[in-house]
């Protein structure tokens, strides 16, 4: 089985390509930071193989592409893992780039891996999408705003597909994690204040990037017949509040 993995230099994708590999696949390692690839793939060998890959530049996805070795282009699992979140300020302050940048990666760079990966699994009838949501892209909260709404658009997306693609063997499915720790997505959230970002799991146990690639693995492994439409995880120390009320004096 050939797995492409956006988003592979750290967290959730570096997990997942370890886990494939570990079980026998090849691994396309898709991310910006080369250094980081690099040292990944000589820690998986051969079965691994680095690609520079900025999901948000449609001329680096299709170079990426065209540059696959032809061993490696019967991509059988598209992970569309690449994605961030940037800020919690209330939507009237929030800088306008960071929901750019966000609808760009998580939004933008998934239909676009999708789009260049998609039509050849159809042609040969067999394939699997994992797209990572997130539990912000069902539940609202304060400081959301335009990071739920791109997840929100991946769970759809999601959907949309698994209408499209009934019969063709073609799965897709939506895997949207709560609360994860070990990984950088909150240092990225608050630009590198690793205190803040501490903060956020303090006093908790919560999902880690393995749990996230031993399901991935889950759902790559099983029988083509099964079509896993989405899958929400949070850890235990994480579940819903009341209604926000803002009372009067």
């Amino acid at each position: 089985m050939i797995v492409f993995i956006t988003g592979a230099s750290a967290g959730f994708g570096a997990a997942m390509a370890r886990i494939f590999v570990k079980n026998g696949h090849q691994v396309v390692l898709g991310a910006r930071r080369m250094d980081r690839l690099t040292a990944l793939a000589a820690e998986l060998g051969d079965s691994a193989l680095p690609v520079e890959l900025d999901v948000t530049s449609k001329a680096s996805i299709e170079e990426a592409m065209a540059l696959l070795p032809q061993s490696w282009r019967q991509i059988d699992v598209l992970i569309n893992n690449a994605g961030l979140a940037l800020g919690t300020e209330p939507a009237q302050e929030a800088p306008l780039e960071n929901w750019e940048t966000m609808i760009a990666t998580n939004c933008s760079g998934l239909v676009t891996m999708t789009h260049a990966v998609l039509p050849a699994m159809v042609e040969r009838g067999t394939g699997l999408i994992i797209n990572l949501g997130s539990v912000a892209g069902r539940f609202p909260y304060p400081g959301g705003n335009v990071y739920g709404a791109t997840k929100a658009f991946v769970d759809q997306f999601t959907l949309n597909l698994r209408a499209d693609l009934v019969g063709t063997g073609v799965r897709a499915t939506n895997l949207a994690p709560g609360m994860c720790g070990g990984t950088e997505f909150s240092n990225v959230r608050f630009k590198g204040d690793d205190e803040k970002a501490a903060k956020v799991y303090e006093g908790t146990t919560p999902l880690t990037a393995e749990d996230i690639a031993a399901t991935a693995y889950w759902l790559a492994t099983l029988p083509p017949h099964i079509n896993v439409n989405f899958i929400e995880m949070m850890p235990t120390c994480q579940g819903f509040a009341p209604f926000n009320i803002k009372r009067q004096a």
